[in-house]
């Protein structure tokens, strides 16, 4: 079983963009540029019950059971041991987000409160994230070359995080954006579970 669990992160990283392309094949007209991932999920989705049982919740173990591995392994590793909360964060939040679906209409002036819900459990997804790669960068414990990577991944989420932002507001392809800038994110935990393992 350990030896699995320390592979969770590796595997993560792969289901999500699998599962992403999954779920959307269930949703006619679905435009993986001008929608965002969480309205496969959204409320009244042609997908709302399924994308969560094949992303948010397998998903959601996944990162635990990684930041559960980092943590347990490397316990007198202070650096890794933070990692390993941040990972589970992640985790805690991709179930919480699966559960309460944003608004059909990610526009709304008047969103719900299981949108609400949604939204600040994805600023907490995407924090934990950020915090996770810049404790490698300035930790001296981890290869220069790691260090270096994880700062490049950073400022590309923050880039694309940006061009969201922008893209967001004219309405013109927030969903490439969000893709790119969690995209970042995601090829960080790939290479550094990859590292971690090896």
């Amino acid at each position: 079983m350990d030896s699995l669990i320390q592979y969770t992160g590796i595997i993560a990283s792969v289901w999500i963009v699998s599962g992403i392309v999954v779920a959307s094949l269930f949703y006619p007209g679905y435009s993986h540029s001008r929608q965002f991932c969480s309205e496969l999920g959204a409320f009244g989705s042609p997908a709302q019950k399924l994308s969560p049982v094949i992303n948010n919740y397998p998903l959601g173990l996944l990162f635990i059971l990684f930041g559960y591995y980092l943590i347990s392994t490397y316990s007198l590793h202070m650096p890794t041991i933070v990692i390993g909360i941040m990972v589970i964060t992640h985790g805690l939040c991709t179930w919480i987000c699966g559960f309460f679906p944003m608004d059909a209409d990610p526009y709304t002036t008047e969103p719900s409160m299981s949108c609400n819900i949604h939204s600040w459990s994805g600023m907490i997804m995407l924090v934990s994230f950020i915090v996770a790669p810049i404790i490698v960068v300035f930790s001296s414990m981890y290869p220069f070359a790691v260090r270096v990577f994880s700062l490049l991944c950073i400022i590309g989420c923050f880039y694309f995080s940006y061009r969201l932002s922008v893209a967001f507001k004219a309405r013109t392809i927030p969903g490439t954006y969000q893709r790119l800038s969690y995209g970042f994110q995601i090829l960080w935990l790939f290479v550094y579970s990859w590292f971690v393992v090896s």
